[in-house]
């Protein structure tokens, strides 16, 4: 895929030619300068933007139309969920009424809501919190709220974006732990858009992004030297060398 943003005196290649396969079951870490193209690509397999070029394969199987509403709504209730930087929750709404918002939107019955929103609470290990509000809770608590909210109605493809870029040491390693427990016990695919060479370690690959293109990629081996070689190739890349 390619995408071209037209400004007023110059246009902006935000994606150049594009080609990648992400498979079933995988986490892939997007890492790469600001302004590369990273949140670019999540946007596009999100049907958030549309590409000036090129077409989304989901499952095998082209995405017709995808990027037309009412089909890009559907498309992302079906298959999308979000995890950000930031959080985004309500803060008016409890815990559990946060992580049931995707269920209501949905118009599934409040039994059946119910039910699944107390299984993935257990699940997380969240059920402690489910009457406090955001505002009382940590950023490590929050963040486990808002993959719970970003799960709860299966999609196969959870996107993060900085998810540990707000987040301590020790919550990080505690957040990326429990996104490798989901990719192993739900076979959950994962997109994590990442500046952090030690957060991509928990990936299975790497895909390092600058000036709109791919330009190398990396297969974590699980072992001490994977932190070093994508410390190595991100420093290649951050100074041009790539």
């Amino acid at each position: 895929m390619s995408k071209v943003f037209q400004q007023k005196n110059h246009t902006v290649n935000a994606l150049k030619n594009i080609h990648c396969t992400i498979y079933q079951g995988e986490m892939v870490a997007i890492m790469g300068t600001s302004g590369s193209g990273k949140s670019t690509l999540l946007n596009m397999i999100s049907a958030i933007d549309e590409p000036t070029e090129g077409e989304l394969f989901l499952f095998g199987k082209r995405a017709q139309d995808v990027y037309k509403e009412p089909n890009a709504s559907k498309f992302r209730k079906e298959n999308i969920g979000f995890v950000f930087q930031s959080f985004h929750l309500l803060k008016d709404l409890s815990v559990e009424d946060n992580i049931a918002l995707p269920l209501i939107l949905n118009d599934l019955p409040s039994k059946e809501i119910k039910v699944r929103v107390h299984q993935i609470m257990e699940q997380l290990n969240i059920e402690a919190w489910r009457k406090h509000r955001p505002t009382e809770l940590s950023g490590g608590q929050q963040q486990r709220v808002a993959i719970a909210r970003a799960i709860i109605a299966n999609p196969p493809i959870l996107l993060a974006d900085e998810p540990t870029g707000a987040l301590d040491v020790n919550t990080t390693d505690e957040i990326l732990q429990l996104l490798v427990q989901l990719q192993k016990n739900m076979n959950q695919t994962i997109l994590l858009v990442t500046h952090d060479p030690y957060v991509a370690t928990y990936a299975n690959r790497v895909l390092f992004f600058h000036d709109g293109a791919i330009v190398d990629s990396y297969q974590n081996n699980k072992t001490h030297e994977d932190l070093d070689c994508i410390l190595t190739k991100f420093k290649l890349i951050t100074r041009g060398d790539s």
